[in-house]
């Protein structure tokens, strides 16, 4: 009888090791194959349930606000003129002040012009008897464009990447006289991985913007490139795609319906090339656009990667702006001639310019009328049939009371008009715990009002959930996905980055990653590290807004990604 007991031990012993060598087997082999993230996103909503359970959320009463149906005025919301700093100041009272690109005005392989311009106020350079000199101030292209259209302000001289915002200043009736198409030379390009770009030359017989576009529109090639609104080289590569589908009409059906389809491809417009060039890294991207001078002077780009021109050239052209008097014409004059001094332009060549003279451009000048028509076409198309569905989460705790509170519902106040009424927009505040002040709801006009209401409403008190804020927001459009599953899904966290309540980052960084929802991050005084941090997740940008910028800081945001 023991021997009989014994064998039935042994038996049923390995019978449950064969049980549960057959378990595991079934369930290693199962997720053979799968990565981490599609494994972890079985169980997500799980995940994202607990975590709300665990979350106090209330929901506000909706208060509607009055709101502004003026159109959007680009000069209202930019700040200061000093917000933008002087690279290089005047040396004399007979002076021009010239708005440069940052490419060329800002420091290190950045700083060429600031040279030339200091060693110009050192000449002991003359015009009608009297000392002359220039004053620099670093300013990107675009955002000069806005100063200088809106009236806003308007300096003396004119020096952006190219010759595309020279001609947008003088479609708005600014008077605008070319002193030189030429200070230094640079021209834009796509960066790809040779990989990729070996790849696509088998196929196609040369990489250029046709074909490119060509590879986007067949889902060949993931490609970001940068607003059209801010970045030079954002805008010319909009204009060439569009004459790659109608060279006779950039605005035409057939142009509009090629950029759609191509469109639909892209999976990253970034607000900056600093967000383009780290979601590069990731690997997310076979390729994205860059201006030469950066492409040069990058190190881990030269292995790796292939530079393709495209467009018109970056050459930095020189303009005059409005009546000026014939001193301070001769001045600009001057200054265009001692640039092209051979000593000044080995120093540009030395910091990245001039690598690529045997470019030609494949684009004929495009009149400021049209180049701003296409930047409302794109703002109309670039999200295709693909309507957004964003929740706003807004920090209101104790540090955020007074200014840093105040900018952000100005921010948001002046922001709100670049939202589209094709999309759905909700909104949620925290402090200790969650209000949902706005369901996601399509941005109609009564919508609107209630989104206003419900920023005019926020008062601020008690500590800082951030994480719990964004769970909620999680959590919203999830449920909205289930119900119209076509929708884009964004976050916008407006916080000045301090948490000490609730969730953790580590409590909710894999539900981020799961969910794939870029969360875009507005600073306020912030500790901006503790933002970008959130952001990086899904390579969306994190602003650092102090209480001079935020404002127009936001609204090109919501402009390029609503």
């Amino acid at each position: 009888m023991a021997s009989k007991g014994k064998a039935f031990l042994t038996l049923t012993i390995i019978a449950v090791v064969v049980f549960a060598l057959i378990y595991f087997g079934i369930n290693l082999t199962s997720n053979l194959g799968k990565s981490q993230t599609q494994i972890s996103s079985e169980d997500a909503n799980k995940r994202l349930e607990k975590l709300y359970k665990d979350i106090r959320v209330t929901s506000a009463e909706a208060i509607k606000g009055q709101i502004d149906l003026d159109p959007v005025s680009v000069g209202d919301s930019l700040p200061d003129i000093s917000k933008f700093p002087i690279s290089v100041n005047n040396t004399t009272d007979s002076f021009v002040e010239i708005f440069s690109s940052t490419e060329k005005s800002g420091t290190g392989a950045d700083g060429w012009l600031n040279e030339v311009a200091e060693d110009f106020n050192s000449a002991n350079v003359t015009v009608n008897g009297k000392a002359v000199s220039v004053k620099i101030r670093n300013i990107a292209s675009g955002t000069a464009t806005d100063y200088i259209r809106s009236g806003k302000y308007i300096p003396d001289a004119f020096t952006p990447s190219n010759e595309l915002w020279g001609e947008m200043v003088k479609a708005q009736g600014i008077k605008t006289q070319l002193i030189s198409d030429r200070l230094a030379g640079n021209v834009a390009g796509i960066v790809s991985s040779k990989a990729k770009y070996d790849e696509l030359v088998d196929k196609y017989g040369a990489l250029n913007v046709k074909t490119i576009t060509e590879a986007i529109a067949d889902n060949e090639l993931s490609m970001g490139y940068t607003d059209p609104f801010a970045s030079s080289t954002g805008i010319n590569f909009l204009v060439t795609a569009l004459k790659t589908f109608d060279s006779s009409n950039l605005l035409g059906d057939k142009a509009v319906q090629g950029f759609e389809k191509f469109q639909a491809n892209v999976p990253f417009t970034a607000s900056t090339t600093l967000q383009m060039r780290e979601a590069a890294n990731t690997g997310m991207l076979d390729a994205f656009v860059l201006e030469y001078q950066i492409y040069a002077n990058s190190q881990d780009l030269k292995g790796g990667y292939v530079f393709t021109p495209f467009g018109v050239r970056h050459d930095s052209p020189l303009y005059a702006l409005g009546d000026l008097p014939q001193e301070k014409m001769e001045i600009i004059k001057r200054f265009a001639e001692f640039t092209q001094q051979d000593k000044y332009q080995s120093l540009a060549k030395k910091k990245g310019f001039n690598g690529l003279d045997d470019y030609r451009a494949e684009l004929d000048v495009v009149d400021g009328n049209t180049l701003s028509a296409a930047q409302k076409l794109w703002k109309e198309k670039k999200d295709g049939n693909k309507p957004i569905a964003a929740v706003f989460v807004a920090d209101v705790s104790g540090s955020m009371a007074g200014e840093p509170l105040n900018r952000l519902k100005e921010s948001l106040l002046t922001g709100q008009k670049y939202l589209g009424r094709n999309n759905s927009i909700g909104f949620v505040s925290y402090s200790d715990d969650v209000t949902i002040n706005l369901p996601i709801g399509k941005y109609d006009t009564n919508h609107q009002s209630m989104f206003v209401g419900a920023i005019n409403s926020l008062q601020a008190s008690g500590g800082t959930a951030t994480f719990d804020g964004i769970v909620v927001a999680v959590k919203m459009l999830q449920d909205e996905l289930a119900a119209n599953p076509d929708v884009k899904p964004l976050i916008f966290v407006l916080s000045d980055g301090e948490t000490n309540e609730g969730h953790s980052l580590k409590d909710i960084r894999g539900l981020i990653e799961t969910y794939k929802i870029p969360i875009y991050t507005i600073g306020y005084n912030a500790n901006i590290k503790a933002l970008e941090s959130i952001s990086s997740i899904n390579e969306a940008a994190s602003i650092n807004a102090d209480t001079d910028d935020v404002v127009y800081k936001i609204s090109n945001l919501l402009n390029v990604q609503m």
